[in-house]
């Protein structure tokens, strides 16, 4: 592999399934390798460095955005950081993979913005909002607050959606995971 890769952004609102096509797009193409984020938020029993996130300190963080190490990163819940590392990226891209960055909507324009033609930014979408409130009370990891707040910023998060390449409505998991393959596909056939 000797040709540069490029970069496929996957965007969604929490509980739209984005985890699920992920897996399932990393799972059935070969030249696509996922972005591991770094974050300042506490190892998760089960999790392990350098595979689900590079755990770092605050820090560590602050010290790496002083020197721009970071394509974007984002403060979420409770002061917790998350950011993708330029090195991580380029390394992959530089080795002819196609990365697969897993962010949030500003991160995702900035990436997007960035790499311009070289970006594949997707949005997925819930089909409606009380399909993804049911979800996300299927889930029964929210409370009541954590719910609202969810939903409300999907409200927010929907309203972007037009600054993306291409929507994915996930109405049938199996069919939004099939069709992300194939727009994932085609950009990476395209840019032989």
């Amino acid at each position: 592999m000797s040709q540069k890769g490029k970069i496929v952004v996957l965007v969604a609102p929490s509980g739209s399934g984005k985890s699920s096509i992920a897996k399932y797009v990393l799972s059935s193409i070969d030249n696509l390798v996922f972005s591991v984020s770094a974050t300042t938020r506490p190892t998760r029993p089960g999790e392990q460095d350098g595979i689900e996130y590079y755990f770092i300190s605050k820090e560590e963080f602050n010290k790496r955005i002083e020197n721009e190490d970071f394509l974007e990163w984002e403060e979420f819940y409770k002061g917790k950081r998350y950011g993708t590392l330029k090195s991580d990226v380029e390394e992959k891209l530089n080795s002819g993979y196609f990365c697969l960055l897993d962010i949030e909507i500003e991160g995702a324009m900035n990436v997007k913005q960035m790499y311009g033609d070289d970006c594949l930014a997707i949005f997925v979408k819930p089909p409606s909002l009380e399909v993804l409130e049911q979800r996300l009370r299927d889930r029964g990891t929210e409370t009541e607050q954590t719910l609202r707040e969810r939903l409300d910023r999907a409200k927010k998060e929907i309203t972007y959606q037009d600054k993306f390449d291409v929507v994915v409505i996930n109405d049938k998991l199996d069919q939004a995971q099939k069709e992300a393959e194939e727009i994932i596909r085609s950009f990476m056939n395209n840019s032989q």
